[in-house]
Order: structure tokens, then C-alpha cells, then sequence
């Protein structure tokens, strides 16, 4: 069968693949046909520019969010069927997909579109950074950037009884989406006194819990100066490049704060507990809020392309400061 898929083959140079490929499903495998793939532009756009703290080789294969339909299952499969509703994680941006059943979340609930589940995966990263918080009921907590994956760690937050919910973000539209989706107090960072102005809004102490989601070194530093006494920060956004020198010993050791590492793959794999909960607990827990009508993705969707413009939507990517939040390859014509 003809199989397309996404592939950087060199810095700079996207474009969509088409190939004949035979597909042999082994016993315990499942073959999915991918509706929709989500752009996770902060990761890929590193990876196509060939960043430092990136994978460093190509060709490389960006993409590991979407969702689609089972087309068929191998013999031993026994919990999925042919038609069946799934999340694609860890996949590529393709157009198939054959993945081991057992690691596959089949969505339950018919209300929820298969547009809105393909965010699962970047929720999830959300998920992981604000539950290695473990916010109290009250407590003020602040997420500094506003790209799809602090619009979803505000929602998160504000659903964890976060109290003040503090964000900041250089877009003054990712700002005022930030209080659609229930910050109470938005900045700029560069705004003029901005951890006096914090403070002021967080009982004078300065924040309990702050997710860094930017991915930039110099707003580490400004949720160090922001962050209460004995606070916690979570490292949630990539920081490709290391370029900005912290004082420890004033920050961060004297004042007792503590430094969280939230990339995904602290999680456990398969046996989760309470404070530790795998990937797969995380896109059940998203779409159950789904579901609910409790977490919001549709405001995130900056657009939906198709496949066939990879070339040009990811060099137009790569030049923009601020990128569009979320962009939707749709795969049902391709």
C-alpha cells in the first residue's frame, strides 16, 4: 500500500514522502490510518534547525501526536478492532501507522472528535508538568510561555485549584487566550518591575509553583526571581541552549527552592502509582476532561493543513519568532 509521511532529510529541508510499502502485521500488532497529527512546533522546528541538545542527525522524522482509525488488527489482538477510535503517540506525522496494541489507547467516549484527541500526547507533556508540582488547593502557581503546551499547563493548573494562576507571555493574543482559558493575571516578561508587579498579585511572597515552559534560559531566571521562598519550579520546555548564567547559591540553594525536571521520559513505562503516572494514565485522564467538556483544545488550532505543504509551513515555522500554537495536518485526503 502507498504509505506518506513527513521527513527532514537535511537542516532546513522538510517535505512530504509517498512510497509503496508491504505492511505484515505481526500477532499482536494493530494498522491505524492517521486522521489528524499536531505540529509540536517548539521540538520539531529545533530538530529541523539542527539545535544543540537535538537529535543532531538526519534524515530525522518529526511528529508524535495525532489520532486515526484502526484498519486492521493482528490475531492475537483481543481489546481492539477494525474501526475502532485511537490515539497515535509516537508515531510521525504518516499516514499509517502499525504500532503494538498494547500500547495503543483506544478513545471510548463518541463525543469526543478525533480532531480534539489528536492533542493527547502534548497534553500529556502538560500533564507530567504540573503534577510533578503537586499543587495544594490555594496555592498561586504561574506558567511562563503561552505556546500549546502552557495553554494546556494553565488549564491543568486552574483544574488543580491553582490560586492565584499567574502567566506570562511576550504575545499579547497569547495573553488574553491565557484569561479565556482561566489565568487570573497575565504579564509580559518585560515588563518593568515584573516580580515586584508578582508578588503584589501572589500575598507579597512571590509564587508557591511556577512551570517553565518556554525553553529559554533567561526565563528560568525570571521564575527564580518571581518563585517563593522554599518554592518549586518545573522544568517543562526544552532549554536547547544553556545561555544564561543563574547564581545558584543566591536562587536557588539559599532560598530552598526546588528544581523539577519534567521531561516525559522521567515517567514510568508501565506500573504507575500515585505522583508517577505513566504516559498512557495521562491521555485517559485528558480524555476523560475532554469528555467533560473541562479542557478546551479547539482555541489552540491556529490552523489545519495539509500534508502536501509540509515544505512550506515548516520553513515558514523556522523564521517565526512566535509561531502559530497549534497546527493540524489532516490526513484523511492524502
Amino acid at each position: 500500500m502507498k504509505i506518506s509521511f513527513i521527513r527532514f532529510d537535511a537542516p532546513l529541508k522538510a517535505s512530504l514522502i509517498t512510497i509503496d510499502e508491504d505492511i505484515h502485521l505481526k500477532a499482536g500488532d494493530v494498522l491505524i490510518a492517521s486522521e489528524y497529527s499536531v505540529i509540536s512546533a517548539g521540538t520539531e522546528v529545533a530538530n529541523l534547525k539542527g539545535l544543540p541538545n537535538t537529535s543532531g542527525q538526519f534524515p530525522w522524522h518529526p511528529g508524535y501526536c495525532g489520532s486515526g482509525r484502526i484498519l486492521e488488527v493482528g490475531s492475537e489482538v483481543e481489546n481492539l478492532k477494525a474501526g475502532d477510535r485511537v490515539i497515535t503517540n509516537w508515531a510521525g506525522h504518516r499516514s499509517h501507522v502499525v504500532k503494538k496494541a498494547a500500547t495503543v489507547t483506544k478513545i471510548n467516549d463518541d463525543c469526543i472528535d478525533l480532531l480534539d484527541a489528536a492533542f493527547a500526547q502534548i497534553a500529556a507533556f502538560s500533564f507530567l508538568g504540573v503534577r510533578k508540582l503537586k499543587i495544594e488547593l490555594g496555592e498561586s502557581a504561574m506558567i511562563i510561555g503561552q505556546g500549546i503546551l502552557g495553554a494546556f499547563a494553565t488549564q491543568i493548573a486552574k483544574l488543580s485549584g491553582a490560586l492565584p494562576l499567574i502567566v506570562t507571555d511576550f504575545d499579547p493574543k497569547r495573553r488574553e487566550l491565557a484569561l479565556q482559558l482561566g489565568a487570573d493575571y497575565v504579564f509580559a516578561p518585560d515588563e518593568e518591575n515584573l516580580s515586584d508587579k508578582i508578588k503584589e498579585v501572589s500575598d507579597g511572597k512571590g509564587v508557591d509553583a511556577i512551570v517553565e515552559v518556554s525553553g529559554v534560559a533567561a526565563a528560568l531566571q525570571q521564575a527564580l526571581e518571581c518563585v517563593a521562598w522554599q518554592g518549586r519550579v518545573s522544568l517543562l520546555g526544552c532549554t536547547r541552549i544553556p545561555d544564561v548564567n543563574i547564581d545558584f547559591y543566591q536562587y536557588v540553594h539559599r532560598r530552598g527552592i526546588t528544581l523539577i525536571g519534567a521531561h516525559t521520559f522521567t515517567r514510568p513505562r508501565i506500573d504507575s502509582r500515585q505522583g508517577e503516572w505513566t504516559e498512557q494514565d495521562d491521555y485517559r485522564t485528558f480524555l476523560k476532561f475532554l469528555a467533560a467538556g473541562k479542557i478546551q483544545t479547539k482555541p489552540l488550532i491556529s490552523e489545519i493543513v495539509s500534508p502536501a505543504d509540509a515544505t512550506e509551513i515548516y520553513l515558514k515555522l523556522a523564521e517565526m519568532k512566535n509561531p502559530p500554537l497549534g497546527i493540524v495536518f489532516d490526513w484523511k485526503n492524502i
